[in-house]
């Protein structure tokens, strides 16, 4: 898959992990759309690890493959800039 068509697609992933993990965002919707491109990276990176194949074309597999890369990567994102954000303001996860 070509870097232009791979970001493309990692955009398009790090909103709909925004849909799947609602939530106020430590860094905005720019944040959340730039872990989505790392996200897609970081997905692609681990399912080939584990087997399943790289992120080979835009299709239906690489598209879930980005998500979860996106929703783990926005997921670890909030647990760590939430924990700096101030000591009088609790934030929970789930």
């Amino acid at each position: 898959m070509g870097i232009l068509a791979l970001l493309v697609m990692g955009l398009i992933a790090g909103a709909v992990a925004k849909l799947l993990v609602p939530g106020d965002d430590p860094g905005g919707i720019l944040i959340t759309m730039i872990i989505g491109v790392v996200g897609a990276f970081v997905g692609g990176f681990l399912a080939q690890a584990f087997g399943f194949g790289g992120l080979s074309g835009f299709d239906f597999r690489t598209f879930v493959i980005a998500v979860i890369g996106s929703v783990v990567l926005l997921l670890i994102y909030r647990a760590v800039e939430g924990r700096g954000r101030g000591r009088g303001r609790r934030r929970r996860l789930i």
